[in-house]
């Protein structure tokens, strides 16, 4: 199974979202992204450990961590193996452990982060889900052809890929203006037209 070994980018709430955070992911050998959308307790969960800042008790990915060290095992690595239908798939790959064990991304990544193991994302989900960040703002908004909002860019037919573009074009600016609402909704469709 090929793979492409990605890093924390960043992590970024938006007041639109209910509460839901975007986890962008960079290729570490390369420019593309990926961003997913994630709860607010797994952003915690990541970026208390990325700040180095220990809660006076453990959260559960801590526990988590403590009871994987006590068996005699680690993380190896977390892979990102799947999207079907916007939800996104991950796996844990462990030490002295023979099958995989399947995780949500956000807790498989929290647990990354913990025991500092290397992410990675199938290159079929790279290929499908993934935005490059040279196209630029000052491009797209020079472009009068663009969509400006959600309704427009979903009203694009078919599935080409100039279409396609205009979409990952309108995902990078959501994700720019934080707008994390519409660019799940477009990482969505991207996703949906990639398939057919």
């Amino acid at each position: 199974m090929d793979k492409v070994e990605v890093e924390i980018l960043g992590l970024s709430a938006s007041p639109a979202s209910n509460g839901a955070y975007a986890l962008i992911l960079q290729e570490v050998d390369g420019d593309r992204r990926l961003a997913i959308v994630i709860g607010s307790f797994e952003a915690s969960a990541i970026a208390l450990e990325m700040e180095d800042f220990k809660p006076s008790r453990p959260m559960t990915h801590d526990l988590c961590k403590t009871l994987i060290k006590q068996f005699d095992s680690s993380l190896d690595q977390v892979v990102i193996n799947g999207l079907k239908d916007g939800t996104y798939y991950a796996q844990l790959e462990m030490q002295n452990v023979d099958a995989s064990i399947d995780a949500r991304p956000s807790d498989a990544i929290a647990l990354a982060v913990r025991f500092k193991a290397p992410i990675y994302v199938v290159a079929k989900v790279m290929d499908e889900a993934s935005f490059k960040m040279e196209e630029t703002t000052e491009e797209q908004s020079s472009d009068d052809s663009s969509a400006t909002t959600v309704e427009e860019a979903l009203q694009v037919e078919g599935g080409s890929e100039d279409e396609l573009e205009l979409l990952r074009s309108e995902l990078i600016l959501a994700i720019e203006k934080e707008d994390y609402e519409k660019a799940a909704i477009l990482r969505d469709e991207i996703a949906k037209r990639s398939e057919s």
